[in-house]
């Protein structure tokens, strides 16, 4: 009889991204998912749900089950999280299932994450448990979780950051802001609105900050051109964007980000701010891949800042880390798990 695969399972705002035990990452897909209005029927889930995203008919919607750390629609999240785990475990229920351990943003409230849980069962698991999500990250990121040394990480997400020192495998500080990759969204397309009168969407957004986005000033000038809607005539519009702009329009969130990591530092005993100094801050999560922004930390800050090795995947890779390495990294789970009955 074949073995089921356990997995490690990263459900954010933005994306889900799943590790399976001994595999590595077996799934990152776009948290998006589009269904019919009236029925409710699931279209499409993913990579193709994103596609869709403001581009429907008026009976189905394209939408994120997850927004700004929240769960704006459960039974679609929930939906969206057991499509994705089947993809990769399959249906095969008799074989026991997998065990799961699953890691959410911050402002899904306490029911919601019981619920989440428990709607795995249906999805074949054997056994769920809920990892914090910073501590994920850490073990994701190659820290020394375990030790007495304070660490400190900041995962930025899609609609959430999460900032945290660790110590000995607990959060000693935790704070969650929502000024995350959404949120610089949003600023690029209130700045491209206001300076050149023209609307773009959300994806277009996206693609201006990943492509020529950067938290600091590049050293050589990047350009972009991009497609919306002109406010004055209601015409498309064709507008070549700087690197300069997105960087402008960027800033007053970036600078709220800072505000919130300086206020941890600030609350940060003695002793492990002291590591902290020593050690430097580890940036993880989709948002941490802003051009420049370890440095533009570095350099508000004045304590050492660096990206970590594939930050996209390190909360997946730490859930499934944990899965791997039970004996060390199980006893940082917290709440014992449940049980499908």
């Amino acid at each position: 009889m074949a073995q089921v695969m356990d997995i490690g399972v990263d459900l954010g705002t933005a994306s889900v991204v799943i590790y399976g035990k001994n595999k590595g990452i077996v799934l990152d897909e776009p948290a998006v998912i589009a269904f019919d209005r009236e029925s409710r029927a699931v279209l499409a889930v993913g990579h193709e749900a994103y596609r869709m995203l403001g581009r429907t008919p008026s009976n189905v919607v394209a939408m994120r089950p997850l927004r700004n750390g929240n769960i704006e629609d459960f039974a679609m999240a929930t939906a969206m999280l057991n499509y994705f785990v089947q993809q990769v475990v399959g249906k095969r229920l008799f074989l026991g299932g997998p065990r799961v351990v699953l890691s959410l943003p911050a402002g899904v409230n306490e029911v919601e994450r019981q619920s989440i849980t428990a709607s795995l069962f249906s999805a074949g698991a054997r056994r769920t448990h809920l990892m914090e999500r910073p501590v994920a990250a850490a073990i994701g990121a190659g820290l020394p979780v375990g030790d007495t040394y304070g660490s400190m990480i900041v995962d930025i997400g899609g609609g959430m950051t999460e900032i945290a020192v660790i110590s000995k495998g607990r959060c000693v500080l935790r704070d969650s802001v929502k000024i995350a990759g959404d949120k610089l969204d949003d600023a690029i397309i209130k700045y491209i609105r206001l300076k050149h009168n023209m609307l773009i969407g959300e994806m277009t957004a996206e693609d201006l900050k990943v492509n020529i986005g950067s938290a600091l000033q590049l050293p050589e000038q990047l350009y972009m051109e991009v497609t919306g809607r002109n406010l004055i005539s209601g015409l498309p519009k064709v507008l070549r964007v700087t690197s300069d702009e997105v960087t402008e329009a960027i800033e007053g969130p970036l600078e709220e980000l800072m505000e919130a990591i300086h206020a941890v530092l600030e609350q940060t005993p003695a002793e492990l701010a002291a590591d902290i100094f020593d050690n430097g801050i580890v940036l993880t999560g989709g948002g941490a891949h802003l051009s420049m922004l370890s440095q533009a930390v570095s350099k508000t800050l004045k304590i050492d800042c660096r990206l970590a090795e594939n930050a996209h995947e390190c909360v997946a890779r730490g859930c499934g880390l944990t899965l791997e390495n039970w004996s060390e990294y199980g006893r940082f789970i917290g709440k014992r798990g449940q049980t499908r009955k």
